[in-house]
């Protein structure tokens, strides 16, 4: 009777987990959608100590219960007192190293449930299930590195730049080819010591391990800072298939539903911020894509910038009919999405229509900028995506490029050798007049400059973006 009920909670759990990531899918309802998943997870959990010490109660080669209940405690208590203070002090700014960081716990498990499972005496033996634990450690350990060297890329504890060693395609085959090899060789081989800890098998796992963590290090460490946010959306991915193969060794279903989920929905946001950013989908999978830092725009004089001070910006705008803003990651790290909340209400009880454009891949991981607008309180309905808005733009007054840089660039529509060439971004440049905020001339995270800078109907304003923006609000005629 317990185990159906446990399974029963397993189902309701998975259907609150797909209907999480509907609710997800869109602003107005995310919030319901995060309230529903972690109702799931709750019941999630509850049914998995339940099943424990149920187990503990019936099964007289396990742990008493008392032992199995303070295990759980235990390990509960540290999870809650390492995720809480974390939760609680990140910026949204570290967001993405944040997710980055979560997907090595992944990875991590994923690793060690294998070892656990190919070592126990519970296990199922066969082909079948020495298959799944090799897949399962490989994947979790190549997620577990890959998203170490994803995070210390992100916050700026490791070079951005890529690392490329001689021949590092072939590096990666061999790697790959000498896991496959293994993972054979650890299926064909019957004698008696495959699973005893100093026996032949549990070397070949070892080296397979190995052989994760030294693929998840070189193939991410091989991809340029400007191509991240696709890296930390494909270790999402990974980090589903890691716990998908982790629920398959357990024989846990509910891991293998969520673990798809993840998995799934990862590769289905790589693939669309693939297409955002013009980079091959096989080639992230693969690990190596990303012309950033290996790829050089041509040197090219565009002439000379115009600078614009906050007080002849406030007048710009304050005749203006239409205005867009199109904010990317230099407005996450000033914290202007307040400041520019106030400015959007300010010009709109003027009778000022004011929209916002987003790109895919503005900021650090898709659906960031979004985020921070409404955690600003700005309207949904006025938010509006790349595709949504490009149309508009040549009809538009005013548009504020609030910390954006490559996802405004023509030079990825006008120069076929610029290394974002074929990338599509808001085509500012066609409307009327282009304020530009920005800290100074440098190019963006992609490290290319930018000519949108050096365009007739193209102004400066340097500085601080919440500082900059507070000046317009305070310049703004009553």
């Amino acid at each position: 009777m317990v185990i159906q009920f446990v399974a029963g909670l397993y189902i309701i759990a998975g259907v609150m987990f797909i209907l999480s990531l509907a609710g997800l899918s869109r602003p107005t309802t995310a919030r319901m959608g995060t309230l529903t998943g972690m109702v799931g997870m709750a019941l999630a959990l509850a049914a998995t100590i339940i099943h424990s010490l149920y187990m503990s109660g019936h099964d007289p080669d396990r742990r008493s219960v008392g032992v199995t209940l303070l295990l759980i405690v235990v390990v509960l208590a540290i999870g809650a007192a390492i995720g809480t203070p974390v939760a609680r002090r990140v910026e949204m700014t570290q967001m993405p190293e944040l997710i980055a960081a979560f997907h090595s716990f992944v990875g991590m498990a994923a690793v060690l449930v294998g070892f656990n499972s190919f070592l126990s005496p519970e296990g199922e033996g066969g082909a079948v299930h020495l298959i799944e634990v090799a897949l399962g450690v490989l994947i979790g350990a190549f997620t577990f590195t890959g998203s170490v060297v994803a995070y210390l890329k992100l916050s700026a504890k490791m070079k951005s730049s890529p690392l490329v060693l001689p021949a590092r395609n072939v590096l990666n085959m061999v790697g790959f080819a000498a896991f496959f090899v293994l993972m054979i060789w650890l299926v064909v081989a019957e004698d008696d010591s495959l699973g005893d800890p100093s026996g032949l098998g549990l070397t070949l796992l070892l080296i397979m391990a190995a052989l994760g963590f030294a693929l998840g290090f070189h193939m991410v460490a091989a991809i340029g800072g400007g191509d991240m946010p696709v890296v930390v959306s494909m270790l999402n991915s990974y980090s589903g298939w890691a716990a998908a193969a982790a629920g398959f060794m357990l024989g846990n279903s509910l891991l293998i539903i969520t673990g798809s989920l993840v998995g799934s929905s990862g590769a289905i946001l790589s693939y669309i911020m693939c297409r955002a950013m013009n980079r091959s989908f096989i080639s992230v999978i693969l690990g190596g894509f990303g012309s950033d830092g290996g790829v050089v725009g041509e040197a090219k004089d565009y002439g000379e910038h115009r600078e614009i001070n906050a007080d002849a910006a406030a007048e710009l705008l304050a005749g203006a009919s239409s205005v867009v803003i199109t904010p990317g990651y230099g407005m996450a790290t000033a914290q202007a999405q307040y400041a520019v909340a106030d400015l959007t209400a300010k010009l709109r009880a003027k009778g000022i229509d004011v929209r916002f454009g987003i790109h895919p891949v503005a900021g650090r991981l898709p659906g960031h900028m979004n985020v921070l607008l409404a955690e600003a309180k700005v309207p949904y309905d006025i938010v509006l995506e790349m595709d949504e808005i490009n149309d508009d733009l040549a009809d538009t007054d005013v548009v504020l490029v609030i910390g954006a840089n490559d996802t405004v660039n023509p030079a990825a529509l006008e120069e076929p050798n610029s290394p974002i060439a074929g990338m599509p971004v808001l085509e500012v440049w066609h409307a009327k007049d282009v304020i530009v905020f920005k800290r100074s001339m440098a190019t963006g995270y992609a490290g290319v400059q930018n000519p949108l800078f050096f365009r007739d109907n193209t102004q400066m304003l340097f500085g601080d973006a919440k500082e900059r923006v507070e000046d317009i609000i305070r310049s703004l005629p009553g």
